[in-house]
């Protein structure tokens, strides 16, 4: 092999590893209408045990007592931290231990999973969540 081919097999396996770490974000990427249902809106109120700021989606989880006073472990899916940013977020907008009330919608599944459209913190700011169910009804 000379050195002229070695360079050529050396750049086209560097492309093809540089696609597939570009498209991997993209294919764990879901649409709202997979995972949510629009029929099934939710409010929920309760305090928030951890925040996740990561893509594709931020997330929180939250404490929040179902009708027979059992406490219930959600998991609140946001935008993306950009989206938020834009929105006027930061990763001190909500902190652990406060008491939020969240509306969006659950999952379809029937799991303690919910799409956030708006969250109401603490102090009573309300703030949009940047939900996918915006995008495309």
């Amino acid at each position: 092999m000379t050195v002229m081919n070695a360079a050529r097999l050396c750049m086209r396996w560097a492309v093809i590893l540089m696609m597939l770490t570009v498209a991997s974000p993209a294919l764990a990427h879901h649409s709202f209408a997979a995972e949510y249902d629009r029929s099934k809106p939710v409010t929920l109120t309760g305090s928030v045990t951890k925040l996740e700021w990561i893509n594709p989606h931020a997330r929180f989880h939250m404490d929040v007592k179902d009708n027979s006073g059992n406490v219930v472990s959600w998991e609140v899916e946001l935008t993306s931290p950009a989206g938020l940013l834009r929105r006027g977020w930061t990763r001190d907008s909500l902190k652990v231990g406060e008491s939020v009330t969240v509306a969006g919608f659950s999952a379809k599944d029937g799991s303690s999973l919910a799409n956030a459209t708006t969250v109401t913190l603490g102090n009573g700011k309300k703030v949009f969540a940047g939900s996918s169910a915006d995008e495309n009804p």
